[in-house]
């Protein structure tokens, strides 16, 4: 993959992650719109030299610039909320994973079967085949089905850390002591890449997560084997 594709950010792959890439696109239009309309008032109040002396109060215009922001927050606010409610929603799971952040590597654990666990390194870059990702490929991936709603409960053994997935818009923090969870449902088979996202120490940095997406059979398969 060239430099261009290194830099460019994965495709969502959850029906949670393209609902936020809705409410960004959402959001971004009323901005712009909101945006240009000052500007274009600024302008032109710059350009004219109409005044009237006589003017004392003005209900009817202070009306109108304070039930249009109102207006408008509505129409953030209310997706915005419906999205909140979305990612705490938990959806009858058929698997669970357990992730443990370590300093600074990952465990996991599949609890719906026996002696299914494996600590996850990130690849160091003399290990690394030209066609995997530098400071983001592992030696164990973690495997799971598509199209199939996973649970993920999350702590920590030392410090905090941040289990983060952008493409699936998951994004946990795994704190000692402490067990959260989320879930994701999978679209499509595939590599999804993620970091730790809370500074946890010297090698924060090198503590990558990828997810194997893969079909029912193949996931099976993948299990039996270990």
């Amino acid at each position: 993959m060239t430099s261009w594709g290194n830099m460019m950010i994965q495709d969502a792959n959850s029906s949670l992650m393209e609902q936020l890439t809705f409410f960004h696109d959402h959001t971004i239009m009323i901005l712009s719109m909101i945006t240009i309309m000052v500007l274009y008032i600024m302008i032109s109040l710059t350009k004219n030299n109409y005044i009237n002396r006589y003017l004392l109060e003005g209900q009817t215009i202070e009306l109108i610039w304070t039930m249009m922001p109102a207006i408008t927050l509505i129409f953030i606010a209310l997706p915005s909320l419906r999205l909140l409610y979305m990612i705490d929603e938990i959806n009858n799971p058929t698997i669970t994973l357990k992730v443990i952040g370590h300093q600074w590597y990952w465990s996991y654990e599949y609890s719906d079967f026996s002696n299914t666990e494996f600590d996850s390194y990130m690849k160091p870059m003399m290990e690394t085949s030209p066609e995997e990702f530098r400071l983001l490929d592992v030696d164990n991936r973690t495997v799971l089905p598509m199209n199939m709603q996973t649970r993920v409960m999350i702590t920590a053994a030392d410090v905090l850390h941040s289990w983060a997935i952008p493409s699936l818009g998951i994004k946990i923090d795994a704190v000692p002591g402490r067990l959260n969870q989320g879930s994701m449902n999978i679209n499509r088979p595939g590599l999804m890449y993620g970091q730790c996202s809370e500074i946890c120490g010297a090698n924060h940095s090198f503590m990558p997560i990828v997810i194997e997406s893969t079909t029912t059979e193949n996931f099976l398969k993948w299990i039996n084997l270990m």
